[in-house]
Parts: C-alpha cells; structure tokens; sequence
C-alpha cells in the first residue's frame, strides 16, 4: 500500500485535512485593485510572511466594487479561512460579517469602517502635507487636489493633508480645486480635464495615488500644458518608472512591501494569541522630489 502511495506521487489533501479541524491554513488577502502596481509589493510581503509560518495566501481582487468584496468575504467565511488581510472598498457591513464571526482581520492601506481591528497604514495625512508644501515651496500659487472617493479613509486623509498644507501657508481653500475621482487612470484623466476648463485654471496639482497621477499627465501630454512650467504635479505613491519619464516625477512613496510584511506578522499574531486589543501601525512616506515639481523660479524670486 504505501508503495503504491509512492509511485502515484499522492499527497495529503491539506486544505480537507484542516476543514475537518474546523480551519483552514489558508489567508485570504483582500485588495480594491489588482490592476494597480501598489498592491504587486505589498502582497509580496504578505506572502512572505505567510509561506514563512506555513500559511498559503488567496489573492481577491473586489476591483472597487462593494458587491464583489462582500462576495469574497462570503467565501472566506465558508472555507474557514485562518485570517484575513483586506483592503476594503465602501462595505463596512460585510467587513463587519468578518469580525463578528470571530475570524483574525487586519485592514492594510485603508481603514475599515466600523470595526475595530488591527490596521496597517501610512502617515497619509502627513505625506499629503509635504507633497503639497513642497509645490507651494516651489514657487506655485494655485495649487489643486485630486483625490479619490469621499468614503476612502486613504481619500480623505490625503486631502485633508493638503487642506492643511495651504492653511499652514495662509492660503484660502478653493472648493473647486478639490477633485473627487475613482483612483483610476480614467478618472485622473477626467479630473485634470475638469480643472483645466476652470476659468482660473490651477498652476499645480497633488493627486493622491499613482493611477490617477499617471491619467492627470496623459491629460496635460494631450491637451499640451507643459510639466513642471505651466503645471507642477506630485503624485502619492511611488511608481517604478518616476524616475524614467521626462520630466521626471516627484513622489510620495509608501513602503508597501513592509506594509505587507506588517499586516501579515499582525494577523499571525492574532491567530496565536489570545484576544487583545486591535492596534494600529502607521508607517511613514517618503517625499522623492523630482523634475516634475521644479519650476525655474519660486516664490520670492524674480
């Protein structure tokens, strides 16, 4: 019998193995876009982590839709995942599902409404000030935000970085420089367009993630507004090729492999342990200043 075995390569089914022990040894990692290259090192470090203490990671994608994440939480529920790492879109009554059934939950990159879990996150309020500082540092006076959607912790901590960034500069804040898009390349694309069709067009902009950033210049390549001169941009979230384009593009950049690495040692904490109070990590950003916010005069200069 056991030669059989052998010759037949057969090996032990772990997943059914620990359903009959009422959990599985698998993670269930919940991102809000696949398609946008912050969350590739992010999961990196998740999985390290994971493959690490014996765990396996299943990776789902809610694209930004409620519907769907509350689908993947379902599921996760039904197999008895052994945690979970979410990146939650705008359901909080599904997440809340998720702690209620006593399942391990850390949120990673945006907070999760109404439940209180262990949560990862970056000094978002605090990087949105010095990329808008820094615009105003190099010589811009108008200076617009495009940010993401009011409900997204990530959104509205960035923009109130910014707000407070101008009231730190005694500088009035215009209503319609703040643009509220989806965090796709689509939407920074729309966004941009909008506030160039302003009658007093802003000389600068913060957009508060990178696809948006990367539809923001597609914009201004199209409608021939020249960077850094007519328009200065820094854009959240470093990208791998900021550093390639002409001109070059000046960043705040996340340390999204630790942010992985960090959620993941919470949630095996939390899976070892007994019940302890959720706690909240914030790690920092990392202003990289780059051609595309150096305007030939600042302030002052003539």
């Amino acid at each position: 019998m056991l030669s059989a075995v052998r010759e037949l390569g057969y090996r032990r089914n772990a997943v059914a193995r620990n359903l009959r022990r009422a959990q599985t040894t698998l993670w269930a990692v919940i991102i809000s876009d696949i398609g946008n290259p912050f969350f590739t090192s992010m999961v990196r470090g998740i999985e390290d982590v994971a493959q690490t203490a014996g765990y396996s990671v299943v990776l789902c994608n809610s694209d930004e839709d409620p519907d769907k994440e509350a689908t993947y939480i379902a599921a996760a529920l039904t197999e008895q995942m052994a945690g979970v790492i979410i990146s939650s879109s705008r359901r909080p009554k599904a997440a809340q599902a998720l702690v209620e059934s006593g399942t391990p939950v850390v949120a990673i990159d945006r907070e999760l409404p109404g439940a209180d879990v262990d949560t990862v996150l970056v000094a978002n309020e605090r990087g949105a000030v010095s990329g808008t500082r820094h615009l105003l540092d190099a010589g811009y006076g108008r200076v617009a935000c495009i940010t993401g959607p009011e409900e997204v912790s990530t959104a509205r901590q960035r923009a109130d970085g910014y707000r407070r960034a101008l009231a730190e500069n005694g500088i009035p804040i215009d209503p319609e420089l703040i643009y509220h898009a989806d965090f796709r390349e689509h939407g920074g694309f729309v966004a941009m367009g909008a506030l160039l069709e302003l009658d007093s067009r802003p000389d600068a902009v913060f957009v508060t993630n990178n696809l948006m950033t990367v539809g923001a210049m597609e914009c201004l390549v199209e409608r021939g507004v020249s960077v850094p001169d007519e328009m200065g941009i820094v854009g959240f979230d470093d990208i791998p090729w900021a550093h390639l384009v002409r001109p070059s593009l000046t960043t705040i950049a996340q340390p999204t492999y630790e942010l992985g690495r960090t959620a993941a040692r919470l949630l095996l904490d939390r899976i070892a342990t007994v019940p302890s109070k959720p706690s909240t990590i914030v790690l920092p950003t990392d202003l990289r200043i780059r051609e595309s916010s150096m305007r030939r005069h600042r302030r002052g200069q003539s």
